[in-house]
């Protein structure tokens, strides 16, 4: 074990309009169960490359180990695993094996070309061989987005079984409180460590909010008290002026000058301390909430069907080729229900979402839809999503101004969006598309892990926008906080 210590860490991409780390600050154990999180655009897969040294910055960084990131290059897709395996880290057929074994993969994965593999088989599969390589530390980046439930599960045992440490990132609670003993967040202010799980750590996060919103509001009363005290004072400064030019006026008896004198300057004095009470009050109150995220809630205006019944599946099956992928499937999804569909990676999930939404896949059996039903859907993958915001908005009839205040809301800042999408982050892109759907009045809203790479305050919002609208909603998510909030039953999509 060792320590990695980053100092005065400072960083920006050519051309940029900020720092992504200015004057960073961190320090953790290569034997620490280390898990990142922060915000989408915060700079964690950033982190991970200026770790490896990719990237030039300003500061220091000190680790007496070497770094191997996931995902890194994939072996030759018609290599056989096995020997894509040994070339890469060096280890006998039985070592490989066993770690396959671990990560659910059997001894017959050896002799599988590496192309053949499922994604979630690839998945695992490399993660394996990343933790057969000895000598350097795991940088994991994202590695459950290709991975089912089970999947996830599995994963989530295997890294807490490991006996040396690594740096995870992940949006998935689950996995993030099934392995980690450390939790490395990317705040507003820098870099904080904190000792714990994800669900530690978050408590730990609510309980400084609360203690900062309760410290606000003390200084608010407390500021309030001292500006009125401020206007007290200043009252009875001008009663003494006065009071000396009526006398002078009147040609009364004047009062003792030195009496007078004495109270002017006792007065002031008084008025100085409060000032500066009242400064200090209103700095305090200032530097609250340096590191507190907003969350705020997001609206969405689902239509209603005229009909009961939107969709109703009776002995479907997806079929590519002779052998059906999946099925049969007999579900029927009512106005308001929330159907979850669970089942294996290549099960034929999102064909199915894709089949519901009217989209051309091959089948057999029937999945009937209700006339006239206006669907808004997510897909999978934002590989497509190019060029300008407000071109985006154009081209799918979405008014630009809701579409750029629900991205506020999901934490992007306004600079983001002078740059071309391609730039933004694969979490930024997918609420890019989230945001979308939730531009646009639907029966039906058809969404395709619509969580995948999105931070975990944007996953609550979510959450808490599924739960108070109730759309009607037909979705596959493997994230399994969110599926079991806002789903009202599941649909186990099989391969036969």
């Amino acid at each position: 074990m060792s320590l990695i210590q980053i100092s005065q860490l400072t960083f920006h991409y050519p051309g940029s309009y900020d720092n992504i780390f200015e004057q960073a600050e961190a320090r953790f154990d290569t034997g620490w169960k280390l898990g990142l999180t922060g915000r989408n655009g915060r700079g964690k897969t950033t982190l991970l490359r200026l770790l490896q040294g990719q990237l030039p910055y300003s500061g220091q960084i000190a680790a007496g180990v070497d770094f191997r990131l996931f995902p890194g290059p994939a072996p030759d897709p018609d290599q056989p695993l096995g020997a894509a395996a040994a070339a890469l880290c060096g280890a006998e057929d039985w070592r490989i094996a066993r770690e396959l074994g671990l990560l659910g993969l059997g001894p017959e994965m050896l002799d599988r070309r590496f192309g053949t593999l499922s994604q979630g088989e690839q998945t695992r599969a490399l993660l394996a061989l990343l933790f057969l390589q000895p000598g350097s530390y795991p940088l994991i980046d994202e590695p459950t987005n290709h991975l089912d439930a089970a999947g996830r599960a599995l994963l989530g045992r295997y890294l807490r079984g490991q006996r040396g440490g690594f740096l995870l990132v992940s949006h998935d609670r689950a996995l993030l409180d099934a392995c980690c003993d450390h939790m490395l967040a990317i705040e507003r202010s820098g870099l904080r460590v904190r000792q714990g799980n994800f669900s530690a750590w978050w408590r730990e996060v609510q309980a400084r909010d609360a203690r900062e919103a309760a410290e606000n509001e003390r200084l608010g009363r407390e500021i309030g008290r001292l500006q009125a005290a401020a206007g007290r004072t200043a009252r009875w400064s001008d009663r003494v002026e006065k009071s000396k030019f009526d006398t002078a006026r009147t040609g009364e008896k004047p009062a003792d000058r030195g009496y007078v004198g004495h109270k002017a300057a006792k007065m002031m004095k008084r008025a100085k301390v409060i000032e500066a009470r009242r400064e200090q009050a209103v700095a305090d109150k200032a530097a609250l909430f340096k590191d507190r995220e907003t969350a705020e809630p997001l609206k969405l205006q689902p239509l209603a069907h005229p009909k009961e019944q939107l969709l109703a599946a009776a002995d479907l099956c997806i079929r590519y080729g002779a052998a059906p992928v999946c099925g049969p499937l007999r579900f029927v999804l009512r106005r308001g229900d929330r159907l979850a569909l669970t089942g294996g990676n290549g099960s034929g999930k999102s064909s199915v979402l894709r089949l519901a939404a009217g989209l051309e896949v091959p089948h057999t059996g029937a999945l009937e839809r209700a006339g006239g039903l206006a669907v808004s859907m997510v897909e999978q993958t934002t590989a497509g999503l190019r060029g300008r915001v407000a071109d985006y908005a154009e081209a799918c009839g979405v008014e630009l101004t809701r579409l750029l205040t629900i991205l506020r809301k999901f934490g992007l800042e306004r600079v983001q969006f002078e740059k071309p999408v391609e730039s933004w982050s694969e979490g930024q892109r997918k609420k890019l598309a989230l945001a979308r759907s939730l531009c646009q009045r639907a029966h039906l809203y058809i969404w395709d892990e619509p969580l995948n790479y999105i931070d975990i305050y944007a996953r609550m919002q979510v959450e808490a926008l599924v739960l108070q609208y109730r759309p009607t909603l037909l979705f596959v998510e493997h994230d399994a906080a969110f599926r079991r909030a806002v789903a009202t039953g599941e649909v186990c999509v099989e391969t036969p």
